[in-house]
């Protein structure tokens, strides 16, 4: 396998370098900037960076040219998330949009759709969530109780959505709701762009033990919709939802970039921290662990260049992208609490009260819990994989 990138690739990395080095924040290279994520200032600056991106023509690279975006191909999608990742660009606010909800209006929606709102997903005017999970349908979508009913030329939806990430930044909401019944709980299924500013719609926050507030749930009191807002058929929403994961997981797979980085920094923190007046990477249990965990990172990162191959051959994503998600988040834990662990007892401490008053392991190890869940959690990963990759039978359980 040839890991080597064309000269046209190469290219494509150094015009995005030099992008990053114009338009990234002042002081963002040198660890200098400043922002208080808990507030409207941070959701602001987010929006600006994503209006940046999109008049840069970075928004959305792999969109068809007629969208906004730059017909990217797989490889160079390859080398902006190397790029971010590099200079630890800062978030994408509007991910939901494009990488999940944009891609499935292309194959699924209507041109009206597209025209409505592609746009501004790019340029970071309408923010996007998904409303997928509720108290009691959480990895299990086919479950919900949220429904849709018809009055007249509206739906009136009614119900409960939580972990809505973004959801108290969001403006649109890809949500699924219950518009029939069926003896198959995988039919009767519809999916809606609903508008999340209308008085039907109640977001509460949701602090995590992070003390962050990334995860939200969301109350739905004779919240409307119009026909004109059902992404695909109604009741046949199962195979919208399907497409839209596929993205999904595909984006979180591509974070084995982060964890390359983050593997690169814990080694050097090993390099960097003293026990009883030596340098704890001469410890023989920590050079074993930081053995097992590169060979582990090395090879979440050869598995996602091998689907990424598939990818390239079918011009799909695949159930493959279940494969990189469960590596990815399993391991971003395991990687970040041995950070902590490092650290002995000042590992313990956290925000100010952290060593240097950086607390960034700590925040990062709490924060990754979150990530087993987020996109379909680590148990639903290994049963697609088992069955729709390793055609094993179907839990008789479900």
């Amino acid at each position: 396998m040839d890991f080597s990138f064309t000269p046209q690739e190469e290219a494509f990395r150094q015009e995005l370098r030099s992008w990053l080095e114009a338009n990234l924040p002042e002081g963002w290279l040198d660890g200098t900037f400043a922002i208080n994520k808990e507030t409207k200032e941070y959701e602001l600056f987010l929006r600006d960076w994503q209006r940046k991106l999109y008049e840069g023509g970075w928004a959305a690279i792999a969109w068809p040219e007629k969208y906004g975006g730059r017909n990217a191909t797989l490889m160079e999608e390859i080398v902006y998330h190397q790029e971010m990742v590099r200079v630890d660009a800062p978030p994408l606010v509007n991910y939901v949009g494009i990488h999940m909800v944009g891609p499935t209006l292309m194959h699924i929606g209507t041109e009206e759709q597209r025209e409505r709102y592609m746009k501004k997903m790019l340029t970071g005017e309408e923010v996007w969530c998904q409303g997928y999970s509720e108290p009691n349908a959480g990895s299990d979508v086919a479950a919900i109780q949220t429904t849709a009913v018809k009055e007249g030329d509206k739906w009136i939806i009614n119900g409960q959505k939580v972990w809505t990430s973004f959801g108290h930044m969001a403006d649109q909401c890809f949500l699924v709701a219950r518009t029939n019944k069926f003896d198959k709980k995988h039919k009767g299924i519809t999916c809606f762009l609903l508008d999340m500013h209308q008085p039907g719609v109640e977001t509460v926050p949701i602090i995590q033990m992070d003390g962050q507030h990334d995860f939200n749930e969301v109350y739905l009191n004779n919240a409307v919709a119009t026909d004109a807002q059902i992404i695909g058929e109604v009741d046949e929403g199962w195979r919208v939802i399907i497409a839209l994961l596929m993205h999904e997981r595909t984006g979180i797979g591509s974070q084995v970039f982060t964890v390359e980085k983050q593997y690169n920094e814990l080694v050097e923190v090993a390099k960097s921290l003293r026990e009883d007046g030596e340098f704890v990477i001469e410890q023989p249990l920590v050079q074993k662990n930081l053995v097992d965990l590169y060979m582990k990172t090395k090879g979440s990162l050869l598995n996602y260049y091998r689907n990424l191959t598939k990818s390239l051959k079918t011009g799909q994503p695949g159930a493959e992208g279940s494969m990189d998600k469960l590596q990815v988040s399993e391991l971003t834990k395991e990687l970040l609490a041995q950070a902590v662990s490092l650290q002995g007892h000042p590992g313990v401490l956290w925000k100010e009260d952290a060593v240097a008053g950086n607390s960034y392991w700590q925040d990062n190890y709490l924060y990754s819990f979150g990530q087993t869940i987020g996109g379909g959690t680590s148990e639903i990963q290994k049963n697609t994989i088992a069955e729709r990759i390793l055609g094993l039978p179907k839990d008789m359980g479900r």
